[in-house]
């Protein structure tokens, strides 16, 4: 057994803007399968506290960063949390990272150098008689703990959910960052001239993870490395690739509360119909496809609204949920208005995420990078079929249906390459043509729904890790 203090500022269901949330409400549970026991740390935003119940002081600081703090134990949402409780840096209203017109809030170095200063003080103290023999950080969020760990310190795992977040304050906030300014050097964490938390938790991790093989890859070339590529070279011996799982308990087409449930593809069709009705679409002879997402440039939206008469032009049909880049909404917005045969929602809303994979017959995909994604696991769970860009988890993840693999009966979606709207049209039109064939679609939503996308054989390598990183 393994204890681990896992260190995000995410946890659903607790508080969730991506994918980085369900991973570590996730994983703690699937480790414990194996008899790890793991605390997650939180930071303490109105939300949470909101949610907090039970809560008994474990830890405090008469001056956290510009004010008191403790970190709290509590529960919340069926979870055992660690919160640090910090008014004057986390109850504030808005989204956890930014504020109204999608700024990120000044204070988020030192707000987040708290969290992981705290995270460095529970190594060392403990919690009650618990203490942990591994702390494992999550994004930049958490890359200061390695600068804050005394000596002798226990092993750090660091994992990169998404490399394009920095975490980068310039050099005067040293002194209030309470970092040593010796190590103010390219061997630690500056970079080109400014702190970077990243950075710091990649060259102070013991062990480097990232949420898929094909990204741990992809993350040592200047295409994918956003600038740390040479980082990531220099670290290449102690990082591995963890592909990510999710949820089968919450996401699980044959319980799940939020739909029609079923068990084979046929049980879909009342959920599809269910769906369009929600969305306001029309009968069609088309697939009625998916997309759940963040709209910015990362997740191919552009590609999408270029590709999309391969689809519609079909018979096809698109139902969007997201939210994003202003540009993108409006865009978006404007075209569902000129085509019946589309629909968009602007928001967030878990419980429609989970009608909209019951009701689609495929699920796009199109990201210009995805270190893992989620959304094509739930898509493959329901028997959504993906339609993903080749990179990163999407590449591990789904079996594309190419001749090989469809005379072998083993394909689950498709994939397209390079990532550009003409591959991706080609790939809409590849779509149309398997649903017009009931038989292979129909086997394609069969092999989908069978595929592993729990978190049983990651959790083992992240509990094998832990296991080693103890033991030395």
């Amino acid at each position: 057994m393994t204890r681990v203090l896992s260190v995000a500022s995410e946890c659903a269901p607790v508080v969730k803007t991506g994918g980085l949330a369900d991973v570590v409400g996730a994983l703690p549970r699937a480790l414990s399968a194996f008899g790890d026991d793991v605390k997650t740390l939180l930071p303490g935003y109105r939300s949470v506290m909101a949610e907090l119940k039970g809560s008994k002081p474990v830890l405090s600081f008469d001056d956290l960063f510009g004010g008191p703090g403790r970190v709290l134990r509590g529960k919340a949402a069926g979870l055992e949390l660690l919160v640090l409780d910090a008014p004057h840096l986390f109850d504030r209203a808005g989204n956890p990272y930014h504020y109204e017109g999608g700024h990120d809030w000044p204070d988020n170095p030192e707000r987040f150098a708290a969290l992981s200063f705290a995270a460095a003080r529970l190594c060392g103290e403990g919690v009650g008689t618990w203490r942990p023999d591994v702390v494992h950080g999550h994004d930049w969020q958490a890359g200061f703990i390695a600068e804050y760990l005394s000596e002798p310190r226990i092993p750090f795992v660091f994992t990169i959910h998404n490399i394009a977040f920095h975490g980068m304050a310039p050099p005067d906030w040293l002194g209030a960052l309470r970092l040593n300014e010796g190590r103010f050097t390219q061997d630690h964490f500056e970079f080109w001239g400014q702190i970077s938390a990243l950075k710091a938790g990649l060259m102070g991790a013991d062990a480097i993870t990232t949420v898929s093989n094909t990204y741990a890859e992809e993350l040592m070339t200047p295409e994918f490395g956003m600038g740390m590529d040479g980082v990531m070279r220099a670290r290449a011996g102690v990082v591995s690739g963890i592909v990510n799982g999710i949820d089968t308990e919450v996401w699980d087409p044959a319980s799940d509360p939020k739909i029609k449930p079923y068990k084979t593809p046929r049980g879909k069709r009342a959920n599809k119909s269910a769906l369009r009705k929600e969305f306001g679409l029309g009968e069609t002879t088309g697939p009625l496809c998916v997309l759940v997402s963040r709209l910015t440039q990362q997740k191919g939206i552009d590609l999408l609204l270029d590709a999309l008469p391969a689809l519609l032009s079909r018979g096809g049909q698109l139902a969007l949920l997201g939210s994003g880049e202003p540009g993108a909404e409006v865009a978006l917005l404007e075209r569902a208005a000129a085509e019946p045969n589309m629909a968009v929602r602007i928001g967030y809303d878990e419980a429609l995420s989970h009608r909209m994979m019951a009701g689609g017959d495929a699920i796009l995909v199109p990201s210009r990078f995805e270190p893992c994604g989620l959304t094509q696991l739930y898509g493959l769970r329901y028997g959504a079929l993906p339609v993903v860009s080749l990179t990163g988890g999407l590449a591990d993840t789904v079996i594309n249906a190419n001749p090989a693999a469809l005379a072998k009966g083993v394909a689950t979606g498709l994939q397209f390459s390079p990532v550009t709207s003409g591959a991706l049209a080609r790939a809409l039109g590849r779509l149309c043509d398997l649903f017009a064939d009931n038989e292979t679609w129909t086997t394609m939503q069969k092999n989908a729904m069978k595929q592993p996308v729990g978190w049983e054989s990651s959790a083992a390598e992240y509990s094998a890790l832990f296991s080693r990183l103890r033991s030395h």
